[in-house]
């Protein structure tokens, strides 16, 4: 009794700073702020790295990897433009899926005897990506702004760059985004502007992109972007003339995302140049520069740093990076000064142009690469002009390489082959869910009590209701506690049942504990009653736009468990034993806390599981929802993972 009475008075003279829950504010979106803090040490740069590659291999579907499949490369139509030639080029990134472009080579190599760098140069959001016409009008225009220099670079800056890189002695492959140019399997419309859920399409078997099951699954254009960029960097690193020691990429505004994602996953990388893209502000508006976990608690900057201590420049223009010299930039160059490599990160900055990937931006480009990838070039380097490529002269496919098939089927299809061609292992799961939920028992933060009622005492034990603050994440959870005066040193965390019925009394279940000296915790669930989970203002019906940007309720939920538990385990009159008791739709979040928490901490679990699969959910807003959850195992794989740690 000396001691149960100990605990309550230190519990009861706590006082915590009280603020506002955060997750009550509205969810975070596209548009926010994301700065990067750098890091104190090295060491704590390299935790953060692993945990931050971790988090984005596994939200971009890649974790494990799918296999890597024969390309079965095809090169042909190749056209000879003097001290350049440029081919016609397609693989499989996936069986069945195919990854189109152009190969820029410079005359005159010898393969046995010189090796020079490889560079990928996708495009980015460009009207026809690989096909971009500028038009002659706006090209004059251009000139005139001194954005441009000739009528065949300014209409086409995209070859430009293309041919720029071969001229300096670089094979580049310029290659397409889903559903630009010959990347027509996968319509740009569903690639790029999808906007309503395709109720044919979200399904439990046979599904497409963007339903419940691809989310659960983490199917996503970003992500099979992302792999086809790896595949990519296969190709050109298989070419007999290219240095696999001087693999480069370079892309501006889409294609500076799937740079900055390249080069912060792929260690093949040597060199990087991001345009237009890297930036504080907003994260790539694009379905296909978002997915579900993504950028929950980091950001662009982040994943470029992510790049450190290899030789990155970057670019700004009169749009979403006009701040970053400021803003984004100075972190950066912190960063790089960490780790030792302060001259290797560059901002041009030049925001008296509009969005671009201009001449101004690829001089700038050039000389970094001419620098970092060793090109040799004494003086400074210029853009000369050069013929453009007609949409026939580039495109891939003719009467005897015929375009494949796309359309609804094949969709399913890949889904299908992607769901097939990784094998998760017990070990992948656990590190795929502890990056999923974002949270384990030791990064479950510091919390306090704050009661917010008198103490009641109701003759054989005791209730106490207040809020368990997290102090290190600002969250707050609401929670009753009820002390039986004979304690045996056990806590029972209850969920998902009320612990008193109408008239206050415990529950027949509890008022049992409290008989057999246990301790009852209960905790009201973060958004109690609600149907479907909140949504950022974004219209378009893409799970990827909140949860690519925020945990999951159930991530959050789970938190507030480890919180709980936590809080129950570190106050210094701690409970000898901790158990945990889950009723109803609260097994699920109980499942998932105990696979976090672990034996260690708790000394049983029972949950009531009512039938309930992830496998069966159709709503990506549904309170029980998971990104990942069913391509890592779901709940049986929960259940194996918190019954083997």
């Amino acid at each position: 009794m000396k001691l149960l009475t100990t605990i309550l008075l230190s519990l009861l003279a706590t006082s915590v700073s009280r603020a506002e829950d955060h997750r009550q504010q509205a969810p975070k979106d596209l548009n926010g702020y994301f700065p990067f803090e750098v890091p104190g040490s090295e060491q704590a740069w390299e935790k953060r790295a692993a945990a931050l590659k971790l988090q984005m291999r596994v939200a971009l579907g890649i974790f494990p990897e799918p296999e890597r499949t024969p390309l079965k490369a095809v090169i042909h139509g190749t056209i000879d433009r003097g001290d350049y030639t440029v081919s016609k080029v397609y693989f499989e990134s996936l069986p069945g899926f195919f990854v189109t472009g152009n190969l820029y080579r410079p005359k005159n190599i010898d393969p046995e005897k010189d090796k020079i760098p490889g560079v990928l140069s996708p495009h980015g959001h460009w009207n026809q990506g690989r096909f971009y016409d500028n038009g002659e009008p706006n090209t004059r225009a251009q000139i005139a702004r001194g954005e441009e220099a000739f009528i065949g670079g300014g209409r086409s800056p995209l070859q430009a760059r293309a041919v720029g890189l071969a001229r300096l002695g670089c094979t580049v492959f310029h290659y397409d985004m889903i559903g630009y140019a010959d990347s027509t399997q996968i319509s740009y419309q569903l690639a790029h502007r999808h906007a309503k859920q395709r109720p044919a399409m979200n399904t439990l078997e046979n599904w497409g992109f963007y339903s419940a099951q691809a989310e659960s699954h983490l199917h996503s254009i970003m992500g099979l972007q992302t792999w086809n960029s790896i595949r990519a960097l296969d190709f050109l690193e298989s070419l007999e003339e290219v240095d696999p020691q001087r693999l480069a990429v370079t892309g501006g505004s889409g294609g500076g995302t799937q740079s900055m994602i390249l080069a912060a996953l792929d260690p093949r990388v040597a060199v990087s140049f991001p345009a237009v893209m890297v930036s504080t502000a907003m994260q790539g508006g694009c379905t296909c520069e978002n997915a579900s976990l993504l950028r929950v608690g980091t950001g662009n900057v982040e994943f470029a740093a992510l790049f450190a201590p290899k030789p990155q420049g970057m670019s700004t223009a009169d749009d979403w990076t006009k701040e970053m010299a400021s803003k984004g930039f100075p972190s950066l160059k912190k960063h790089y000064a960490l780790l030792g490599s302060p001259d290797k990160v560059m901002l041009h900055d030049r925001t008296e142009f509009k969005h671009n990937y201009n001449l101004p931006t690829r001089l700038a480009m050039y000389r970094w690469f001419d620098r970092h990838l060793k090109l040799g070039h004494d003086g400074p380097i210029e853009e000369r002009d050069y013929t453009r490529l007609s949409q026939a002269e580039m495109s891939v496919w003719n009467d005897q390489h015929p375009r494949p098939p796309g359309g609804d089927e094949f969709e399913r299809q890949l889904l299908q082959t992607w769901r097939g061609s990784a094998k998760v292992t017990q070990e992948q799961a656990r590190a795929a869910f502890g990056a999923i939920i974002g949270r384990h028992i030791d990064t479950a933060g510091d919390a306090e009590f704050e009661h917010t009622k008198e103490k009641k005492d109701h003759g054989d034990y005791i209730e106490m209701a207040g809020t368990i603050r997290n102090q290190t994440y600002d969250e707050e959870v609401a929670a009753t506690f009820l002390y039986p005066k004979d304690w045996g040193g056990e806590v029972v965390l209850w969920l998902g049942k009320p612990l008193v019925d109408e008239q206050g009394s415990p529950e027949e279940g509890a008022r049992r504990l409290l008989e057999q000296g246990r301790a009852i915790a209960s905790i009201t669930p973060l958004f109690a009653g609600a149907k479907q989970t909140r949504k950022v203002a974004n219209p378009r019906e893409f799970a990827g736009y909140t949860l690519g940007f925020n945990h999951s309720l159930f991530a959050q939920r789970t938190h507030d468990i480890l919180t709980t538990i936590r809080f129950i385990r570190d106050d210094k009159h701690a409970a000898q034993k901790i158990s945990l008791l889950a009723f109803r739709d609260a097994a699920p979040v109980a499942v998932a806390a105990r696979m976090l928490a672990g034996r260690k901490t708790l000394h049983r679990t029972a949950t009531e599981r009512g039938g309930f699969s992830f496998a069966k959910l159709l709503d990506y807003r549904d309170p029980n929802f998971l990104p990942g959850a069913s391509k890592y195992g779901g709940y049986e794989r929960m259940l194996s993972l918190g019954s083997s740690d």
